[in-house]
């Protein structure tokens, strides 16, 4: 789960099922370790319904399908299976994707309400706002452990575990306080501990990525409505807006620059897109958020407009994204929001936004 935005439709799901029923048994799959090119990292999870249906799902190949088919048996066994993809074992399945990377997979059935206090855990976090690391005891002395994994939650206040071995335990929670901060990547480590050996999957839980459009064109509702398809808390600022209501994913909220910073949390996690088309009022819902810690601040309009904000904010230029959007040649409201919300996306990762072809660099940051 370092995906931070697959993290609500996985809950959500795994919310809906109504286990202790035969008929609604379903099972969640995690990747453990990767070597090589593969179609996701470490830590990345899918749910797999008794009925067949995926959520998250992992490639849409070859793996998947094999992957879906043992999580369906092991919904129906209740036993957990960790299952490698690679030249030892099921080699033929990753040759069909042509990634030609290897990858071990962990298959959990849920059976009991219990098996998803991790999820409750991880929620809790992710409502504060507050970055974690959850550490998930899947395999001992080599074997899987049954009859399900053990994990430990905790960040900023919060900890939740349902390890069984004391100094396993322990010896995680301190693992996890220098993880917390760590590199948002997800790695299995083998730790020894009272004369046997755990396979652990520790990974840093990062608070999900929010948006805030200041806007009520249509360009601004297209950005909105596909910041909410990306996974993205979304929040629509319209100065015409009656009242705070959400739909469809998108909070609606009437806020002025001057109540922007005690209506909405604008965090250094959080982006935030002026696109009013009124110069006025765009700088002065610019003065406000640059007193923000916001990771990412873009104006929409033309080079000209840009020109004036610089001119009103001269100290600010490596702050500010004038005009926004990567250079795609967008013109449509659909099209300006793509280009809008890829450039955030590039900059939250580090990235250029140039072409993967002429990059060296690992497509997944």
């Amino acid at each position: 789960m370092n995906v931070a935005q697959e993290f609500d439709p996985l809950y959500r799901s795994a919310q809906a099922l109504n286990l202790g029923h035969d008929q609604d048994g379903a099972a969640l799959v995690t990747i453990t370790q990767t070597r090589g090119s593969t179609f996701r990292r470490a830590g990345a999870s899918m749910l797999v319904r008794r009925d067949g249906r995926l959520v998250c799902e992992l490639s849409g190949g070859c793996p998947q399908r094999d992957i879906a088919l043992r999580a369906q048996q092991a919904i129906d066994s209740g036993q957990p299976a960790l299952v490698a993809y690679g030249r030892n074992a099921n080699y033929d399945v990753m040759l069909e994707t042509g990634c030609g990377g290897e990858l071990e997979v962990l298959i959990e059935p849920l059976r009991e309400q219990s098996d998803l206090q991790f999820f409750d855990a991880i929620a809790h976090l992710r409502s504060r706002r507050s970055p974690g690391a959850m550490a998930t005891v899947y395999a001992v002395d080599g074997d899987v452990l049954a009859p399900k994994p053990q994990r430990l939650v905790q960040g900023d206040g919060v900890a939740w575990s349902d390890i069984e071995t004391d100094a396993l335990r322990q010896q995680l929670a301190a693992e996890l306080s220098s993880t917390e901060a760590g590199a948002p990547n997800a790695m299995t480590r083998r730790m020894q501990v009272e004369g046997r050996h755990y396979d652990v999957l520790v990974e840093s839980l990062r608070p999900p990525h929010a948006l805030v459009i200041v806007g009520d064109s249509v360009s601004a509702r297209m950005l909105a409505e596909l910041s909410a398809q990306l996974g993205w808390q979304t929040t629509l600022v319209d100065p015409a807006q009656a009242v705070t209501e959400t739909t469809n994913g998108i909070r609606h909220v009437a806020a002025s620059p001057q109540s922007l910073a005690t209506q909405l949390v604008l965090d250094h996690l959080t982006s935030a897109v002026v696109m009013t088309h009124r110069l006025e009022r765009d700088m002065g819902y610019l003065e406000a958020l640059l007193d923000t810690p916001v990771g990412y601040l873009g104006v929409i309009g033309s080079r000209q407009r840009a020109a004036q904000i610089q001119a009103a904010f001269p100290h600010t230029y490596p702050r500010l994204h004038m005009p926004a959007g990567l250079d795609v040649g967008s013109e449509t409201p659909q099209e300006i929001a793509l280009a809008v919300a890829a450039e955030i996306l590039a900059t939250r990762n580090g990235r250029s936004g140039g072409p993967l072809s002429h990059s060296q660099t690992p497509i997944h940051p």
